[in-house]
Order: structure tokens, then sequence, then C-alpha cells
């Protein structure tokens, strides 16, 4: 008894020394951090269940950082939040939110010298049309819009023949998810009539307002954000409109559904890293960005979420290997395809018809 007695004193005064040297090493990188960046906090704001678990620690242990992690529901959430005065020191929006946080000022340029990492990006991600330099922003992830749908239901050959306009076709009345966002909404409306998802033309919207009035009037969708990943991967429904990422994520789970995206158009979307002009922590910023972009951490990234890497090497390999088979995984290219733009008068007027279109239900 007394000599087991001193095994247990032994091993425990060695998990409080090794604890103690833990704390003691933890507090020195700390304090290297703070002489480094000028900080060892970091507070970053992105959309949810959008990074790998691991990836935050990794971080923290490496750069000996704490990141206070906040996550958002939609890019508006996002801004509403930010604009009221909470502070970060990054931000990862879309496409269209980062153009007009970028009109408003409340953006600081990259400094790419402190990211060299940059250099990995794909063609696909750089120089866009929002931010055509790349001086704000740094891609995080991409992907496009589409329509997951039932196999065992639906036909490929059906939805080529209709596009859009098969989530008007009787037969799958009650059994649609429609995604639950004004500017997706409408962009199905606006491709299916042939008109620019950034269309400005009253006459246009209107028209879009009543395609998809009557969509909900004759065929009851149901209307949902997140909840449409669990619901498909379950089969609830036969037809799904879904962000490409999310549709990678389904068609792992369930063999029964497949993706396809309209050759009327839809939206390609680019979410990126930006930095607020107002943040307080610029340096630690940069590598962190530096750090998401790496082969490793972009690879973590892809695999947990399904959206499309910015990294060209672990898109080539996503492509070649994990998700070879998975037709969501790489977004198609086509000229009818756009990116969401800015525009105050098109922000006000859909927000308020959208409401409309789903009050009706």
């Amino acid at each position: 008894m007394k000599a087991v007695l001193k095994k247990i004193v032994c091993i425990s005064l060695t998990v409080v020394m090794v604890m103690a040297l833990t704390g003691c090493g933890d507090k020195a990188r700390h304090e290297e951090a703070k002489k480094k960046y000028g900080s060892d906090k970091l507070t970053v704001f992105l959309p949810g269940e959008y990074i790998d678990d691991d990836v935050i620690p990794s971080f923290e242990k490496k750069f000996g950082v704490t990141v206070n992690v906040e996550e958002f529901d939609s890019n508006e959430s996002m801004y509403t939040k930010f604009a009221s005065g909470d502070k970060y020191d990054v931000l990862i929006p879309s496409d269209y939110m980062i153009e007009r946080l970028m009109k408003e000022n409340k953006l600081q340029k990259i400094d790419k010298s402190l990211i060299p990492n940059m250099n990995v990006l794909c063609a696909e991600v750089q120089n866009l049309s929002f931010d055509p330099t790349n001086d704000y922003s740094v891609p995080y992830f991409w992907g496009n819009f589409g329509i997951v749908y039932d196999t065992r239901k639906v036909t490929l050959s059906d939805l080529e023949a209709k596009d859009y306009e098969i989530l008007r076709d009787t037969r799958y009345k009650g059994d649609i998810f429609m995604y639950d966002s004004e500017r997706d909404g409408f962009l199905v409306a606006f491709k299916s009539l042939g008109y620019s998802c950034n269309s400005e033309d009253e006459q246009e919207i209107q028209e879009a307002y009543e395609w998809l009035l009557e969509l909900g009037n004759t065929m009851k969708p149901v209307y949902v954000t997140d909840e449409v990943i669990d619901g498909m991967i379950n089969g609830n429904k036969a037809l799904a409109l879904v962000y490409s990422g999310d549709a990678v994520t389904i068609l792992e789970e369930n063999e029964n559904m497949s993706y396809y995206v309209p050759k009327c158009g839809s939206n390609v979307f680019c979410d990126s890293m930006v930095i607020p002009a107002n943040a307080e922590n610029p340096k630690l910023a940069h590598e962190f960005i530096n750090y998401m972009l790496s082969y490793e951490i972009s690879k973590k990234n892809t695999l947990a979420v399904g959206y499309t890497s910015p990294n060209a090497k672990v898109l080539d390999e996503m492509i070649k290997n994990d998700f070879a088979d998975n037709i969501a995984y790489v977004p198609r290219k086509s000229d009818k395809d756009e990116l969401y733009h800015d525009n105050e008068f098109l922000r006000k007027k859909l927000s308020e018809l959208w409401t409309k279109v789903i009050a009706t239900q």
C-alpha cells in the first residue's frame, strides 16, 4: 500500500510540475506575441460552422495568442452588429457585403507583404469585380448556388429542360425547400425570367416578385436556411435551393442526392477575409489570414466544411481525390453566372418585397 501511495504521489507531483511549466511556457509565448504583434488577442467574426474545429486552437498554440470567435447567420446580421460599434480584427463576409463595406470606408487595405501565402490562390478567386486588385479582401471559400434534388423523385433530364421552372412544377407541391434569403430568392426569379440578378429595373423586379408570389402560393415550399442540410440528408424533400458547399455535404451523406446548376444562370460567390478600419490588432489579423491560406489549414477547412478551397494546390488535390466524385465541389463556369453587387436601391427593395413573399406563407 505504501509503495502504491508513493507512486501516486510521485505521479501527482509530476503532473503539477508539468502544468506549472506549461503555464509558464504559455505566459512567455503570450508575452512574445504582445511584443511581436502589439497584442496577444484576436477577435474573428465569421459565418456559423465555417471552420474546422481544430484550426483556432492550433493557431492559438502556434502563435501564443487567444482568439475570440463570434458567429453570424447572414451577411446582413453581421453588418448590423458590426455597424452598431462592435469591434473585430477579422471579418469573413461575402463579396457584395465587402463591396458595401469598402464604399463606406469601413475596411483597411491589406498589407500583402504580411501575407506571403496570397501566392497560393487559384486564378478563379483573384481580382474579382468587387475588389479587382484584392487590396481589401483575401478569399476564404468560394462556390455557387443551385438545386439539390432527390434522384429517386426528380430526373436530370427534367431539370435540364425546366431549370428553375421545375420549382413551379405542381408534381412537387409541398416537396420543396426554398432558401430564406432575398438575394438568393430573387436570383431564382430573375434568372428564370432571363434577367440579371443585379437588375435595378423596377418592371423586372416586379415581375420577379410576382414569380415568387405565384411559386409560394401554388407550391407551398418550406423556407429554411441551414436546416436544409439535415433536411436533404434525411431525404425530406424532392428539391432544395442550396449553396454548393452545403450541397457537397448533402451528397457525401446521402447517395440518392445530386446537384444541378440551371443553365439560365446562377450566383457565383467568394467569401473573403477582411480587416476592419477600426481593428485593434491588424498585425495579428494579417498573421491569421496568412495562416488560413496555408496548405494544411486550407485542406482541413475544405474537408470539414465542404466549400471550395481558394488554395490552388488544395483545390487540385480535392478534385483528384477527396471530392473527385462529388459534382457540387467545383463551381461550374458560365457567362450567365454572376456575383451579387451592392446596390442601396436594390438592397432595400428586395428586402421589402421578400418580407411580403414570406408573409404570404
